[in-house]
């Protein structure tokens, strides 16, 4: 029914709501499909009021489509270490022979240590991409289609990233589930090293 901000599709599904009130609607975290509840009564302003409250990191357009970025500039400002230059200071529990090998890398230990987290990162990048995709298309796909026919069918071509069989089983499903669900899927029925999801809008 509507794609956008959050602010922007909960004032769609407040008019929808009051000209239908038996029907349901339901918003999606456009990433994650993590569903957003929100209270739609009162006046418009009255709601988005409330709407920041519960979802503040939605209420821009750079914050609806960075997602949790806002948590490590939170996390900067706090704490021991460098906090202006992004350098938080946490304790680290290490064997013996790993704090002998961290002091002898040119730098020390804390260069040596975010080369190693930076090169994990970068190694398990597309894993971990894949994994979110299949896990938000999985929530959408409950939510939206666990009654409909090849469901669970779907289900496993989907984890397996089997793309053609998660193609054929979904074509029965309407026309605007397919579309959100395969731009969901894109990353989860990709080969590793294979396309990435493009972004997406926060709701």
């Amino acid at each position: 029914m509507a794609r956008g901000l959050l602010a922007e599709v909960a004032l769609q599904v407040k008019a929808a709501t009051e000209a239908r009130p038996l029907a349901r609607f339901m918003v999606f975290n456009a990433r994650s499909s993590e569903i957003l509840d929100f209270d739609h009564r009162g006046t418009p302003a009255e709601m988005l009021t409330r709407l920041a409250l519960a979802y503040p990191a939605a209420q821009s357009p750079t914050q609806a489509t960075e997602g949790n970025a806002g948590e490590d500039s939170a996390v900067a400002k706090s704490g021991p270490g460098r906090p202006k230059l992004g350098v938080v200071a946490r304790e680290v529990t290490l064997l013996p022979r790993h704090w002998a090998w961290l002091a002898g890398q040119p730098g020390g230990a804390s260069v040596a240590l975010r080369k190693l987290v930076e090169q994990a990162r970068k190694d398990s990048q597309t894993q971990d991409q894949r994994r979110l995709s299949q896990e938000a298309s999985y929530r959408f796909m409950s939510a939206m289609a666990g009654s409909l026919e090849g469901f669970e069918e779907a289900a496993r071509a989907l984890f397996a990233a089997d793309r053609p069989r998660f193609e054929t089983l979904i074509a029965p499903w309407p026309a605007d589930i397919q579309r959100h669900l395969l731009q969901l899927a894109l990353a989860g029925l990709s080969p590793v090293g294979g396309h990435q999801p493009s972004e997406q809008p926060h709701a």
